[in-house]
């Protein structure tokens, strides 16, 4: 097979990261050289600054289903679900999630008591488990909405009920940084204390995030200092990526239903493609319980970390599982979790598509894909 030849990568790893939408990046680029005052500020230029934060919190309250005065601007994910479930839990508060959170979940829920639940092969979750690990003394259930490797959607409702009916004074916290993109976050959350976002998974910078929380919450702040956010985070506001924040999900909230029919037919193309060609290979979650543009699919016989090396080099960016500080392909604790074998699970690969993806993209990869896989199994 030979290398492709292309204008730019095929980029199949939006999961991951997301380039900043155009309309993002004209709206953030006066906050960054002309109206660069500290909004915490009182002249003219600081109650610029601080007009537009207002703006974007109300653009962002508005269409997650939160009042403007429930909603925590952070530096991104991580800090959100650190914070939701920190500032809950304090020293002695004991937390509950599934086995398989993103590790931004699952390491503050372990230093609070921490207790797992189980999910299904399918990555459900276990809801008989979950029901059996509540009790009076549980402060915080996390529960993400859409599953970061698997895409695998989760029904929040169901476990509200179970909240509710084992340990009704728990707070219901979600991680809906993969989910934003591909449902109808106001209904998907409606039961949600808590819900973290990310700006880069749909079109702002890096940088930049959310913690929405509802009225009757309190959250003891982590970072301390100027008081900013009402008290529950401090720091001066980054304007310019709160600014591409709420351009970001003003824009995704417009295309998203256009969006998941067109990225779902897209991502249906891959894994009928892939799947035909490639003996032994096959999808962790059907499309019909997965996100519309989250496909993660695993090949036997083939290593992903081999895989990902070649596939660059023909020109497809993707990734095996969830992205980490080294870099490392470590198997994937999710399908662990699903009771999958590790020798199997290390075939994993995920594709995951986004406001960029192009038709073409989605070709070249069916084109590709199978070619790297069986340059890989000769070699063995």
């Amino acid at each position: 097979m030979e290398t492709a030849k292309l204008d730019r990568p095929v980029y199949l790893d939006c999961a991951a990261s997301t380039p900043i939408r155009p309309v993002v990046l004209d709206a953030m680029m006066p906050y960054l050289t002309e109206h660069f005052g500290n909004p915490s500020g009182g002249h003219r230029m600081a109650r610029s600054s601080r007009a537009a934060i207002d703006d974007a919190r109300e653009v962002c309250a508005t269409l997650l289903g939160f009042g403007p005065h429930e909603i925590v601007f952070t530096s991104g994910g991580t800090e959100s679900d650190n914070l939701a479930i920190h500032g809950v839990c304090n020293a002695n508060g004991i937390a509950v999630c599934p086995e398989t959170e993103h590790h931004a979940v699952l390491y503050p829920v372990e230093s609070h008591n921490g207790r797992l639940i189980g999910v299904t092969s399918d990555g459900d979750i276990d809801l008989e488990h979950l029901e059996a690990v509540l009790d009076e003394d549980v402060s915080v259930v996390s529960v993400m909405l859409v599953n970061n490797e698997s895409g695998r959607i989760i029904d929040l409702d169901a476990v509200a009920e179970v909240r509710d009916r084992c340990a009704p004074q728990a707070l219901l916290h979600t991680d809906a940084v993969q989910a934003v993109n591909w449902l109808d976050i106001v209904n998907a959350a409606r039961r949600a204390d808590m819900m973290s976002l990310s700006g880069h998974k749909f079109g702002a910078p890096k940088g930049i995030g959310l913690l929405a929380v509802r009225n009757q919450v309190a959250v003891v702040p982590q970072i301390l200092g100027g008081g900013q956010e009402a008290e529950r985070r401090s720091g001066t506001h980054n304007t310019a990526g709160i600014v591409a924040l709420g351009a970001a999900l003003q824009c995704l909230d417009e295309s998203r239903e256009s969006e998941i029919g067109r990225l779902g037919g897209l991502s249906e193309r891959l894994a009928s493609g892939l799947t035909a060609a490639i003996p032994g290979c096959f999808e962790t979650i059907p499309q019909s319980q997965r996100a519309a543009g989250l496909l993660q699919i695993v090949i036997e016989d083939v290593e992903s970390e081999a895989l990902l090396v070649l596939l660059e080099r023909h020109g497809v960016m993707a990734s095996a599982a969830a992205s980490c500080a080294s870099g490392a392909m470590d198997p994937s604790h999710v399908l662990a979790a699903m009771g999958m074998d590790r020798t199997v699970a290390a075939g994993s690969l995920r594709l995951s598509l986004g406001w960029c993806t192009e038709d073409w993209e989605v070709e070249h990869a069916v084109e590709a894909i199978p070619g790297c896989v069986e340059q890989l199994r000769g070699a063995s």
